[in-house]
């Protein structure tokens, strides 16, 4: 089905939030993190909204305002060609990586492989089960890499959930061996501080480096100290991945005493998340550049030397940012699109009440040269459909489409859908396509949808938190020329050169 005038969604929705006060709870709470374990929950728990909300949803559904309740809606461009529900791993779908003719999905409960060779129709290689959220997933060459971001009783696939005050309660990186797609070998853990909340791979030809972002320090917890602000970096020789160990742990907001040098939050930029490390960090090996999304802060530093990465710029929004959650670079490495979680992606601030520039994307340009680049905003973007007040949505994980002299990726926004958009004007993004599904409850706000949405080898690969793995084809003459390139592996936080 095709929505008949998007425009409408703008005028009515979202404007009982504030009234039920479920928005104003969520967004002041802090975002996930390495904290006490969340026991690994999956996405079928939901928060009672009020009867005046429920009402106004479901008046919005019939009159056509927004999708039916999990009614399918694309603009002319996009068409869904299948959808491989969850089987055998019933947690929350997360990150995607790919590599040949395999998609590798990540799970709370493990993780899936699927063959890709007929996008319309994806088997099921393989599914691991291995605990621990968020199982944010890469690849390289042999190599499988999960995140565990919750205390667990041990580093095995067995493990159980432990409070993070115990010394003796893992987290950290998992590493796989997949040179046999249909049986995947666990050959190594790494402990690392705080755990792993996502993790970026710098592969080199005979080692792979990890940069382990996580965050949420506390004195109670063992393996968490605060202030931490910085990274694990895991140095993992591929013909030895049993050896991979930590080599370094270089701090990214030096500062005094047990603060660090970060934002500092709430009470002097209130709304905004204290910095204690960073959330998701992109690389861009051609350029030996990475930009960090670090909770209060966005950075760009050096990885010239892996090991010891250098800051070159650190920008704040104490405006319109709460939670600097992802970050995405041009081809020309000269913008940064940098993403905000507001609410920590389990609140509903694609709506009237929130506005267009919160829970947004902030578009910032590189400018200078060298150890002088600077990052200057030009503007936001956000998808132009407001959602209903019981639909997660707010800007997450996606990627570049690789089209020579255009800027444009496509992105997730949770309950919102997949979004295709174009930053080529920095000051002027604009929508061109866009997939999504009606809410998934109409009485509760329930998590769920896209977690990421990446374009790959042609087409637009997405897995949702509930309803599984969706596979999209854009047909557009601005996007169309992306299909002649191809990949042999993508990990979205190590971007390619698409060109070279």
């Amino acid at each position: 089905m095709i929505l008949k005038d998007p425009r409408t969604r703008h005028r009515r929705l979202g404007v009982v939030a504030a009234a039920t006060g479920l928005l104003a709870a969520l967004l002041t709470a802090v975002p996930a993190a390495a904290t006490p374990d969340p026991g690994d929950g999956t996405a079928a728990s939901g928060t009672e909204v009020s009867q005046s909300t429920e009402a106004q949803v479901r008046s919005a559904i019939a009159d056509g305002e927004i999708p039916g309740q999990d009614e399918i809606v694309h603009s002319d461009n996009i068409e869904h060609l299948t959808n491989i529900p969850k089987d055998a791993l019933p947690g929350t779908n997360s990150d995607l990586a790919f590599q040949g003719r395999y998609a590798f999905a990540g799970n709370y409960d493990g993780f899936r492989i699927f063959d890709i060779s007929n996008p319309k129709a994806p088997k099921t290689v393989a599914q691991v089960l291995c605990p621990g959220s968020q199982n944010d997933i890469s690849v390289s060459g042999n190599l499988l890499f999960l995140s565990t971001d919750s205390s667990r009783s041990d580093s095995s696939c067995n493990s159980t959930t432990q409070p993070v005050t115990e010394k003796s309660s893992w987290e950290g990186m998992k590493v796989f061996d997949i040179s046999d797609k249909t049986n995947p070998r666990y050959v190594a853990a790494v402990e690392t501080a705080c755990g792993s909340h996502t993790h970026t791979l710098v592969p080199e030809r005979k080692n792979v480096y990890i940069y382990v972002s996580s965050y949420s320090p506390n004195a109670a917890y063992p393996d968490c100290q605060p202030p931490h602000d910085g990274i694990s970096v895991i140095k993992v020789p591929r013909n030895a991945p049993e050896k991979a160990a930590v080599v370094g742990f270089p701090v990214l907001f030096p500062g005094e005493g047990p603060d660090g040098g970060g934002n500092p939050g709430s009470p002097t930029n209130p709304g905004v998340s204290k910095t204690t490390g960073c959330h998701d960090i992109t690389v861009l090996p051609s350029k030996d550049l990475a930009a960090g999304a670090c909770m209060g802060d966005g950075i760009l530093f050096s990885i010239a030397d892996p090991e010891h990465p250098k800051v070159i710029d650190q920008v704040q929004d104490n405006v319109n940012f709460a939670f600097w959650h992802s970050a995405t670079f041009n081809q020309k490495a000269n913008k940064v699109v940098f993403t905000d979680e507001l609410g920590g992606g389990g609140a509903a601030t694609c709506n009237a009440t929130v506005g267009p520039d919160r829970g947004a994307d902030g578009i910032y340009d590189i400018v200078g040269k060298g150890d002088k680049r600077k990052l200057v905003f030009r503007s936001y973007f956000k998808i132009p459909r407001h959602q209903a007040d019981t639909e997660n949505c707010v800007a997450h994980n996606g990627s570049l489409i690789p089209v020579k002299g255009k800027d444009i990726m496509v992105q997730a926004w949770y309950q919102g859908g997949v979004s295709v958009w174009e930053f080529t004007d920095s000051s002027k993004p604009k929508e061109i396509g866009y997939f999504e599904r009606g809410p998934l409850t109409t009485d509760t706000l329930k998590v769920g949808g896209a977690w990421s949405a990446y374009y790959y080898n042609g087409y637009i690969y997405s897995n949702d938190i509930a309803k599984g793995f969706d596979v999209l084809k854009l047909s557009d003459r601005r996007t169309d020329p992306a299909k002649w390139v191809r990949l042999k592996e993508l990990n979205t936080q190590t971007q390619p050169d698409y060109f070279d």
